[in-house]
């Protein structure tokens, strides 16, 4: 076989993708994995619905012949945990050097164009996660759902949302032995005895499967909830109309403050989203101690001690580290803030412990409002002492939403609690508020929280009004201007944490 050099752009470039308000008129192509894979969204209109449409080399019979005897064998010889550790270069040369000794070894005749078709198989199935890896490379790509065999897997898009994608597994088999892959990648196991799988991907992404038939009809199933490498930041938030700037300019006055924050809502609603873009308001200095059952946080700062939870090991929940263990033992680690990825039992009660003794924490919840977010509180499993709600400060209510005829997040309401008495019924204002009818974000001058901060403080209302005003506008200008790159969105808040000034003079914004 002829010596050429294999080369595989795991991160080609990411487009910028058309927004379509006509579904039917959607008809787009980008690469996911250059030179090898694009994908094609268009609409179909026998299906009558938008299809992700995967583009793969394709094999005539004598290739996959070589690809079926290249698999086998490299199988018997490479041990693929070792393999996924090293780096994208190293991970494509091994692959390469071993599979052109096993076509010596075996006397294949293989051409150049036909061995590179291969090659990008044989790295999909032993490096990547098989048919799923175009998917899972697509940077727009938020979910990636498959209910069982015979069945098209679907995905959620960053811009064209839910579609059907042209990749199903065929068999059972098939299928079992890809979850059971799943799982090894997350250092987990799955079998017929413990037939539910809970994990994240080397990656962070989260992975949730089933095993067998009798747990699901259709046989195996998987949802991959893709973790972002870049989060999002306020910035976008904003200019995606997720939030208005003085939302943003709130929470960063509230974060400054050491106020304590809830972000509720139902699922995939955007709460860790919102969670993280906050986070950036945290002031650089301090330490910050998050908590979580999958890893999905991912902050720009140094001084930062991320903590996951971790399942027993077999029966008698050998080994087990659970949110409750982590969050008790993270009050000795000397946090200013601590962020809880997700709160829903016992853990609650060291974290409004927390709350009330001075530490800040954020966190979010399941709940599609402030009454059933208090509600889930004071009932089992968690029984929370009333009193202890008084620590919370606000709750954000995010939500899924349908703004001209496009799929969309949106911080609906932010509540604060002004006081919840013995009974656990809640006073409660409401300074900031999205109304469906206009698309627009409404807010009140008379902050709750701002007479808690003036009170501790010591500054004057008036003070913090000033300061919502201005770092409103310090939002509103970087958006403006095209800020959105994640260190320099945080270079540009730290530095207004020092030198206010300098910051408003960039931006030409009078102080």
């Amino acid at each position: 076989m002829e010596d050429t050099k294999i080369e595989i752009n795991l991160n080609p470039t990411i487009p910028a993708l058309p927004k379509f308000e006509d579904r039917t008129k959607i008809n787009v192509r980008y690469t996911l994995i250059s030179p090898y894979v694009s994908v094609h969204i268009y609409w179909d209109k026998e299906e009558g619905e938008v299809i992700y449409n995967i583009e793969e080399p394709v094999l005539n019979s004598d290739e996959q012949e070589i690809l079926n005897t290249l698999e086998t064998s490299l199988g018997e010889m490479i041990n693929v945990s070792v393999l996924i550790q090293k780096t994208g270069d190293a991970m494509i040369e091994y692959i390469d050097k071993t599979s052109r000794l096993l076509i010596d070894e075996l006397g294949i005749k293989v051409g150049k164009e036909s061995y590179k078709k291969i090659f990008y198989y044989l790295f999909r199935d032993f490096v990547g996660l098989n048919k799923i890896e175009p998917i899972m490379k697509d940077y727009f790509i938020e979910d990636v759902e498959c209910n069982g065999v015979d069945t098209p897997i679907y995905v959620v898009h960053r811009v064209y949302r839910n579609m059907k994608t042209n990749v199903k597994y065929d068999s059972i088999d098939q299928l079992s032995s890809f979850v059971e892959k799943l799982a090894q990648r997350g250092g987990k196991y799955i079998s017929y005895a413990n037939p539910l799988l809970d994990g994240s991907l080397p990656d962070g992404s989260r992975v949730n499967a089933t095993y067998t038939q009798d747990i699901t009809s259709r046989g195996p199933t998987f949802t991959i909830r893709k973790f972002t490498k870049i989060p999002w930041n306020p910035i976008q938030l904003l200019s995606k109309g997720t939030v208005c700037p003085e939302m943003l300019a709130y929470f960063w006055i509230l974060l400054e403050y050491k106020s304590n924050v809830l972000i509720a809502g139902g699922t995939a609603s955007g709460k860790t989203t919102l969670l993280n873009a906050i986070a950036f308001f945290i002031p650089p200095e301090s330490r910050v101690v998050s908590i979580e059952d999958t890893r999905e946080l991912n902050l720009p700062r140094e001084n930062w001690l991320p903590s996951v939870a971790r399942a027993s090991f077999g029966e008698g929940k050998v080994g087990e580290v659970d949110l409750f263990s982590l969050l008790k033992n993270s009050f000795r680690q000397n946090p200013d803030y601590v962020i809880v990825g997700e709160v829903r039992g016992k853990e609650a009660f060291v974290l409004f412990q927390g709350m009330a003794s001075g530490h800040s924490s954020i966190s979010t919840m399941h709940a599609d409002s402030v009454d059933t977010l208090i509600k889930r509180l004071e009932t089992p499993p968690i029984e929370l002492s009333p009193s202890l709600l008084n620590t919370l400060d606000c709750v954000a209510v995010m939500t899924h939403a349908v703004v001209n005829k496009q799929e969309t997040r949106k911080l609906r309401d932010v509540e604060e609690i002004v006081n919840v008495d013995t009974d656990g019924n809640a006073v409660t204002t409401t300074p900031f508020v999205w109304n469906p009818r206009d698309n627009l974000f409404y807010f009140k001058k008379n902050i709750n929280a701002f007479e808690k901060i003036s009170r501790k403080y010591g500054m004057t209302i008036d003070e913090l009004n000033r300061e919502l005003n201005l770092r409103s506008k310090v939002l509103y200008e970087m958006q403006k201007r095209g800020v959105f790159d994640f260190n320099q969105v945080q270079k540009i808040i730290n530095q207004y944490h020092k030198d206010p000034k300098a910051v408003l003079m960039a931006f030409g914004i009078n102080g």
